[in-house]
């Protein structure tokens, strides 16, 4: 399935795309012939994953935007499309952060709500509209979480938003799909990056050998192995394949939704964990 040219003639738009879970998606869609646009709110991490990808001769430009702002995201997609028509757009931005929801102010649930879920909307719908003026075909990919699946406490803003990207995922499939623009998305389970762990996991709970004993399969995921289920859903391949969210997590949200063992927290330990926030 994985010949060279699989994503070849599609452009492919990114947020969040300079690091993590967005960069390994990037580095897997050139390497299989796409062209990429990666937006960001940091440009030197942006620039820092286009130039190494570069580096292997993909094409790959770079846009700042933050995607919690409505105007800023139509105005990146306008430019972007004045170059050249978008595609795949992949809604990879997100926020989150490990809380006791109950101490959370308005401000800290609305960073996680406008990241994930209004920055997701406003890509899917900037592009949306483009695609049906234009009678373009267009894919559009959500990376969620099995917290759609199981609910899950202590990251309460962040399981209603991914719950929110699903509901937009299914209900624009239906109303979309009569005009060729397919909507799927992935659901991770354990895939630690430098981010999610400092947000998620911090010390010992992100280590692997932490979390593999919860998983079925007995160890966390690998970047290339999200990559990869990324590559297929966004090829014309996925055709046929609309409204869908694929689970990739070893089997672990059938045993647990992952977060049981921060009911066993201390007071010390939250308030440990507050405090390197506020570092």
């Amino acid at each position: 399935m994985f010949v060279p040219d699989l994503l070849a003639g599609k452009r492919i738009l990114i947020t969040g795309g300079g690091s993590g879970l967005g960069a390994a998606m990037a580095s897997r869609f050139a390497e299989l012939g796409a062209s990429l646009l990666l937006c960001g709110r940091r440009v030197e991490v942006l620039e820092a994953t286009a130039a190494r990808l570069r580096e292997g001769g993909a094409s790959v430009a770079t846009a700042r935007c933050d995607v919690r702002d409505a105007q800023a995201v139509e105005t990146m997609v306008e430019q972007a499309w004045d170059q050249a028509p978008i595609d795949v757009l992949v809604n990879n931005a997100a926020a989150t952060f490990i809380a006791q929801t109950e101490t959370l102010s308005a401000r800290a649930a609305d960073a996680v709500l406008a990241t994930t879920l209004h920055g997701a909307m406003y890509a899917t719908l900037a592009l949306g509209k483009r695609w049906i003026a234009s009678g373009r075909p267009g894919t559009v990919l959500s990376i969620l979480s099995t917290s759609t699946i199981t609910g899950r406490a202590f990251t309460v803003p962040s399981a209603i938003a991914k719950s929110g990207l699903l509901a937009m995922t299914r209900s624009l499939a239906v109303e979309w799909g009569p005009k060729g623009i397919r909507l799927v998305a992935i659901a991770p389970g354990p895939f630690p990056t430098d981010g999610s762990n400092r947000q998620l996991n911090p010390g010992e709970r992100g280590a692997p050998a932490a979390r593999s004993p919860f998983n079925p399969l007995g160890r966390v995921g690998q970047p290339p192995e999200l990559a990869n289920l990324a590559s297929y859903l966004v090829s014309d391949h996925a055709g046929y394949i609309n409204g869908e969210m694929v689970s990739i997590d070893g089997g672990a949200h059938l045993r647990s939704s992952g977060a049981e063992d921060l009911l066993q927290w201390a007071p010390e330990q939250w308030a440990a964990m507050r405090a390197s926030r506020s570092k």
